[in-house]
């Protein structure tokens, strides 16, 4: 074993040492920059946030450049997990997440909110639940060793999905008529998250490839994106935390009650898209990608749809944020149980 493979293997046996770092260092450089720090946090297009994108599309760029465009075609052959992802992310997801948030904000919390927050709390939980993952899930797939081709696919689909579903399923469980999609956060996302690392990770491939020969690029190349990929998780952390750090500090008991539902959802959903595509015998590679995209959430889109249809200072929009907040440190608990369970 090389010694790069050695560091990384130390640094990866403590991820969640480094993160739980990383979300403490984050809240308290957000509390010491105070306002200093919303010149990032103010960065955005389409309420895209650059200083983040950057770091997802580091953070991406390694699945990306392992994509064989020749190889696509014959993911139709296995449509099976293509059919739970879809089952998943559409026919059950929403509806789970619409039944804890009700159980916890409506029932359980009742003694800690009052109707009208609990109402928003839900609101926002519904948004996040009705928006699959678009971005993140490359970068699951990517520390799980999945398919690199489907999930492109896998994502693609979804993607293809939401514009048909979004819609009417938020407007079914919040039983409002305004909702609408925000086609420029959207259209940004697929851009700056899908797009552009997917035209440059073929352009490198291609020209790496040609250049120095595919060993090289396999276990040369591809060998040092790793760490530049965590690191850069890492630093999404930070920031992530650093923007909210205030808020957090100032109202914990909320981002709790708030996480705690949200939480269950998501290790609800992966262990029920998991336990499926067991019993359907679908290849590692094509199941762990498969039940990260149901687990996680298109966030950019949560969140904008949120502060359009409450306004930014809504309990919607913060439960959407809370859900950008322990999105990675959860998903990457679930990387390390699907590496566990790798068969």
């Amino acid at each position: 074993m090389s010694k790069e493979s050695e560091q990384m293997g130390f640094f990866e046996r403590y991820l969640s040492i480094w993160v739980a770092l990383c979300i403490i260092g984050g809240i308290i450089l957000g509390k010491i920059l105070g306002n200093s720090i919303s010149f990032l946090s103010d960065m955005n297009i389409a309420t895209v946030n650059i200083p983040i994108a950057l770091l997802v599309w580091l953070m991406i760029f390694p699945m990306m450049v392992q994509i064989d465009f020749s190889s696509i075609k014959d993911v139709g052959k296995n449509p099976r997990g293509l059919a739970l992802t879809l089952i998943i992310n559409w026919l059950i997801k929403p509806f789970t997440m619409a039944f804890f948030a009700w159980i916890f904000f409506d029932q359980l919390y009742s003694a800690y909110l009052s109707p009208e927050v609990a109402e928003q709390y839900i609101a926002g939980a519904i948004i996040l639940g009705a928006a699959p993952c678009t971005a993140m899930v490359f970068v699951w797939s990517y520390l799980t060793k999945g398919d690199p081709e489907y999930t492109l696919v896998q994502v693609a689909i979804n993607d293809l999905v939401l514009l048909i579903a979004f819609i009417p399923i938020v407007k079914f469980l919040l039983g409002v008529t305004n909702v609408f999609i925000p086609f420029d956060t959207l259209i940004s996302s697929v851009l700056i998250f899908v797009v552009i690392p997917l035209v440059s990770g073929f352009i490198a491939n291609k020209t790496l490839i040609k250049a120095y020969g595919e060993k090289w690029f396999k276990e040369v190349f591809m060998a040092k994106l790793k760490p530049v990929s965590i690191m850069a998780l890492l630093s999404t952390l930070i920031l992530l935390f650093a923007f909210q750090g205030e808020k957090i500090l100032a109202n914990p008991l909320h981002i709790l009650l708030i996480a705690i539902p949200l939480t269950i959802q998501t290790y609800f959903i992966f262990f029920i898209a998991w336990g499926v595509g067991r019993k359907l015998k679908l290849p590692h590679c094509v199941l762990s990608p498969g039940s990260m995209i149901g687990a996680s959430n298109f966030f950019e889109l949560a969140v904008a749809v949120a502060i359009a249809l409450f306004g930014l200072n809504s309990g919607a929009a913060l439960a959407t944020v809370v859900g950008v907040l322990i999105e990675v440190p959860i998903m990457l608990s679930l990387v390390k149980l699907s590496n566990k369970w790798r068969y």
